[in-house]
Order: structure tokens, then sequence, then C-alpha cells
């Protein structure tokens, strides 16, 4: 394979526009362009979700599947028509929902974000991935989009919200619970 990435500074989007992978040039403020970035900044805070020192090798493993899974989708956004995300992608992350929420208590109140620094990354990543999935939903208005891939998009951000739960529990930790009557 020859290199990727030859030339980084091309000056070609100097203009306002970006190229597609299909080699159509789109406006860098189309909704195709927003979700992308959204998709790629998703990507990235897994990744900083993944790289908190003390992350269980389980977990890292179910983190690293997630950004392979998140570039294919910014691949699949990139190259119009193209699809790469299949049922088992949302099927993976079923389990790992399930698996996580079969250990925890039954949520009686909303939580706010944090606990621990693991489960604040954890809610950084699920508000990131429920606004690539409103920016996935806009494009799609316009231009077809992948529907696994908005299937995917809600299913992370529920794999999310539990991790997020499972890991504020370390090392004796709890949740935050909102607390309605603060101010009473």
């Amino acid at each position: 394979m020859g290199n990727r990435l030859s030339r980084i500074v091309t000056r070609t989007g100097d203009a306002g526009t970006t190229g597609l992978g299909d080699g159509s040039r789109v406006a860098k403020a189309s909704a195709r362009i927003e979700a992308i970035g959204t998709v790629d900044e998703l990507n990235s805070t897994v990744g900083w979700l993944a790289a908190l020192p003390g992350i269980r090798d389980d977990i890292g493993r179910l983190l690293l599947d997630i950004q392979h899974d998140l570039f294919d989708l910014g691949g699949e956004l990139a190259v119009p028509g193209h699809s790469a995300l299949t049922s088992q992608h949302i099927e993976r992350l079923e389990q790992a929902v399930e698996s996580f929420n079969a250990t925890l208590p039954p949520l009686k109140e909303f939580i706010l974000p944090g606990g621990n620094e693991a489960a604040a990354r954890c809610h950084m990543v699920r508000s990131l991935a429920r606004r690539a999935e409103r920016r996935c939903w806009t494009l799609a208005g316009a231009e077809d989009v992948n529907q696994l891939a908005l299937v995917y998009l809600n299913r992370l951000s529920d794999l999310m919200f539990v991790m997020a739960r499972a890991l504020a529990r370390i090392d004796g930790g709890s949740e935050i619970l909102w607390d309605r009557n603060r101010l009473k």
C-alpha cells in the first residue's frame, strides 16, 4: 500500500470546499461535512476515554472496536452511497449494553454526568454520539444515509450511558443523582 497522505498542505480547501471519497467537492459547511466532522469528534472522544489509565482490557478492546466502527462510518459519509456498518455492529453494541446493564441497580432518578473521571468521559462520549446522530439525521433528510448507521449511533449513546453508570462504581464510587429538591 502506498502513502495515503503524502501531502498534508494541499490548499484545495482554502476556498471553503473539501473533497469527498468519490472525488466530488462539497462546501465545508454542508450537512455531509458537518456529519463527518461530528463523527470524527466522537471518535476522538472515544479514544480519549480509552486512553484513561486503568480502563479494563475488555472495555479497552470494545472502545477500540467502536473507534474502528466510527472510522468506517466516516468512510460511509465520505463516499455517498457506500455502506460499511451492518446489523452485526449494532448487535455487538446491544450485547455490551445488556452486559453492563445486568450488573446495575434499577435507575430511579435521573443522573448527572460525572461520578469519576471515567464516568464523566463516558457521558461526554454519550452526548457527542447524540450530536453525531442528530447531524446524520439532518443529512438523511436531504440525502441517502445508511439507516443502520443512524441506529448504530443511537445504540452507542445507550452503551455510553450504561457504561458510565458501571464505571461510576469503580472503587466504591457512585453516580451523582439529580436532586429535584435541592433548592427547597
